[in-house]
């Protein structure tokens, strides 16, 4: 199996790609990433990054290098744009919102690939893929074949991967279309705001808001107009700005622009045999809240360590298909919270007056820290079976004996964080760690993390940890466990 000359290839190098590609480098995963674009996108799209995806990149030491790029800003309920600040003392010391222009992140997470061992190839499209039992051969535009052990699709809402495998993607074809963009305003600041209130009291899909000095984010209805395949120009600003507004705000020098629908489509699946799909091949929804990037980097954590496992040898028979098992039921849950904001965004009475009521509803504390929750991810409980209450949770970072417990992670191997200090990882010292500290601040004796950083067992039992421990990283690489 060896003689293949890669592991896995991962078709698309952006960010689920490229962070998909580091997460199987931890490994020692022989990967090559191929990206059918030569250049990146001529338009810079700002992005942000929630809390569960800012913990990851703190998990895997990331997350400095990200910040010298970014602009935090406090973090708020984002639910169909209605203005609430966000809940109190929420659970993450990463409780912030992070903006950074795509191309910047995208070529971040590439450099850290590729310090890690990955091999990336620009200019490289996938025309092909064939699979057996032995692996898969995927022939590239120009006709070169490279045989590897796993294909994985990252290549987009038009994946190529997912349609050469025919993998269904049922859901909804975009109806509307808005524009987006950052570029700098010619009107007063007072003018804006008011004719801003005023249109907005009725169109949730549009604002002209500052975000730095001079600049401003610009969001109006697009209404047909342009080419969906090209990127909007300034002259598609100032028209439709003029439609929905009256006036198109002296607008001019845009930083960028671009367009976004409303589509949702969900993959049928997420594996077929020897080859899996992420990001948006797997899941398309319009970006309302900010969390299609979010989501796709997500399955990268999920899925790259038991890929990897799986290349190893030693994962357990079920550990690669509950990427989809885990990953796919919060893809459908983000589409749907996806679809519920745009009915509330709508200009008719009955959105209307169901928006009237949820922002009521927003002012309990519970309802906005839910809806909050559940935008930013770190709501996420993936089901795990029977068991307590954070079973399948993210476990917050936290101070432990030895630092801080995410750098604790940064390698991508499992951990026991045990306040019993009595356990034992035994056989699988190789692919987790161990640390005893009585005065961790976690309730329960011991939690065992895996590599994304969620709560894999819970409890003191010995015995059945190592039962969890089996069930997660194999079987012990040495004799004396399980017992």
């Amino acid at each position: 199996m060896n003689s293949l000359p890669f592991d896995v290839i991962i078709a698309g190098c952006g960010p689920t790609g490229a962070m998909l590609a580091a997460e199987l480098r931890l490994h020692d995963v022989r990967v090559l990433v191929v990206e059918k674009e030569t250049e990146p996108a001529p338009f810079v799209r700002i992005v942000s990054l929630h809390i569960r995806s800012i913990e990851l990149m703190a998990m895997r030491g990331l997350l400095d290098r990200i910040l010298e790029h970014g602009r935090r800003r406090p973090t708020g309920a984002y639910f169909a744009a209605i203005n609430r600040p966000a809940p109190e003392d929420l659970d993450s010391p990463y409780a912030y919102l992070l903006g950074i222009p795509q191309p910047v992140l995208v070529r971040l997470l590439e450099e850290h690939a590729v310090e890690l061992g990955a091999e990336v190839r620009h200019g490289r499209a996938v025309t092909g893929v064939e699979q057996d039992d032995d692996g898969v051969t995927v022939e590239l535009a120009g006709g070169e074949r490279l045989r590897t052990r796993y294909l994985v699709g990252c290549d987009g809402a038009r994946s190529a991967v997912r349609k050469l495998l025919g993998v269904g993607f049922p859901g909804e074809p975009s109806r509307t279309e808005t524009l987006m963009g950052e570029m700098a305003v010619g009107a007063p600041p007072a003018e804006i705001a008011a004719r801003v209130a005023e249109v907005g009291a009725t169109e949730k899909r549009f604002w002209v808001r500052p975000v730095g000095v001079g600049l401003y984010s610009v969001v109006v209805p697009a209404a047909g107009v342009g080419d969906r395949a090209k990127p909007p120009t300034l002259d598609d600003f100032q028209q439709q700005l003029r439609a929905v507004a009256g006036t198109d705000f002296g607008v001019h020098s845009p930083r960028w622009l671009s367009r976004f629908g409303d589509a949702t489509r969900l993959a049928e699946r997420y594996r077929i045999g020897r080859v899996l799909l992420a990001g948006d091949a797997a899941h398309i929804h319009p970006p309302t809240g900010g969390q299609g990037l979010n989501l796709g980097v997500q399955d990268a954590v999920n899925l790259g360590w038991k890929l990897a496992a799986q290349v190893a040898g030693w994962a357990p028979a079920a550990l690669l298909d509950s990427y989809q098992d885990e990953r796919r039921p919060v893809a459908a849950d983000v589409l749907d919270n996806t679809r519920a904001q745009l009915e509330l965004m709508s200009p008719e009475p009955g959105p209307r007056a169901v928006r009237r009521l949820l922002t009521e509803l927003m002012d309990l504390a519970e309802v906005n820290r839910h809806l909050t929750e559940k935008i930013t991810g770190i709501g996420i409980r993936y089901d795990l079976g029977a068991g307590p209450a954070l079973l399948g949770r993210r476990l917050p970072d936290m101070p432990v004996s030895r630092g801080r417990l995410y750098d604790l992670l940064r390698r991508g191997r499992g951990l026991l964080l045990d306040r019993t200090e009595r356990l034992s990882v035994g056989g699988w010292s190789d692919r987790v760690d161990h640390l005893g500290d009585r005065a961790a601040a976690i309730d329960p004796p011991g939690v065992l993390l895996r590599p994304d950083g969620h709560i894999g067992w819970i409890g003191e039992d010995q015995r059945d940890l190592d039962d969890h421990l089996l069930r997660w990283f194999g079987a012990p690489a040495s004799a004396g466990r399980p017992r």
